[in-house]
């Protein structure tokens, strides 16, 4: 059972449009060390954890959930990048492309098409070329030692997967997403690191984790001074044996020590996506809305004509 509020875990800053950033992030979106792996593979592991380990157990699920707000936050920084067609100034019922000027124009000119044509200026469970998101990257090993190893793995390619992406666009909007992600990457490579080090797993013998010092982004810099880097958070309104695990000082070996929250400390709110005609999207005209309303008022009257007759759905009981 999970529970939703509807304000994201990191804003998203302003900047101009650029689809060529938007279609770069969609790696860490769906690639194969992106944000939609973490997510699933975390929470699969998850539910098919066995035995009583529960400290394990719950800090393995609460990075999965926060994975969940990852992707959720990826999405919505994808749609601000890719989001408006230029210079279209047209009312909601206009008929857009008037005068013979294609309205997306640019649209064919960018990298992934597909945000314009399948996706209507939002983000796809793709890749950055393209390729559907696959369930066959997710990990779920059965043994508790494999699967920590492999996401320790998994945290530490997309760490580094992220930093590159960073470097390759100035754009504030992909930037101030990308840092906030490689500070909360690192905080999961402390987590599943300190979590091997419980076991009695020299980890840094048999996996050293890629060095070097993301600090050098200011971004990333500002985040790390507030030390998201060495939090966690459980999510769970139940309580959690996250703590067990989660403590004490870092596997990185710094002096800095972990933190185990029930959630972050701040939350920030979504921005609306704005209507886009030329999209179609949502409705084009006044008369697509009113036969989708005539039809929702049909269906209304016909279950509560056939319920009326047949009396309560036994179901339902």
């Amino acid at each position: 059972m999970f529970y939703h509020v509807q304000s994201l875990i990191n804003p998203i800053v302003d900047d101009q449009p650029d689809p060529s950033a938007a279609n770069a992030l969609q790696e860490g979106l769906g690639g194969q060390f992106g944000e939609m792996r973490t997510m699933m593979q975390y929470l699969f592991q998850s539910f098919n954890f066995r035995g009583n380990g529960i400290p394990y157990l719950d800090l393995i699920q609460g990075i999965g959930i926060e994975e969940i707000s990852h992707v959720e936050l990826i999405t919505k920084t994808i749609s601000r990048l890719i989001d408006g067609a230029p210079e279209y100034h047209g009312d909601k019922f206009d008929v857009p492309g008037k005068g013979g000027i294609p309205t997306m124009d640019m649209a064919k000119e960018q990298q992934n098409p597909h945000h314009f044509i399948v996706g209507a200026q939002g983000a796809l469970p793709v890749d950055a070329a393209g390729n559907p998101w696959s369930g066959s990257y997710v990990h779920n090993h059965g043994n508790l030692v494999l699967d920590l190893m492999d996401n320790l793995v998994l945290e530490s390619t997309g760490r580094l997967q992220k930093c590159r992406i960073y470097q390759m666009s100035s754009n504030k909007t992909l930037r101030a997403t990308v840092a906030f992600l490689i500070a909360r990457d690192e905080a999961h490579e402390m987590a599943f690191a300190k979590a091997l080090e419980t076991l009695g797993i020299d980890w840094a013998k048999a996996l050293p984790i890629p060095k070097f010092d993301s600090s050098k982004y200011p971004e990333v810099k500002k985040l790390i001074d507030a030390g998201i880097n060495r939090e966690q958070y459980h999510f769970r309104l139940d309580g959690s044996e996250m703590g067990k695990i989660f403590q004490g000082s870092a596997p990185a070996n710094d002096g800095t020590e972990l933190v185990t929250l029930k959630e972050p400390k701040n939350s920030y709110p979504i921005p609306p996506a704005p209507e886009r005609p030329e999209e179609f999207a949502p409705g084009l005209d006044p008369e697509l809305q009113e036969l989708a309303d005539a039809l929702t008022e049909f269906k209304e009257k016909t279950v509560k004509e056939m319920t009326k007759k047949a009396g309560p759905n036994p179901r339902k009981r």
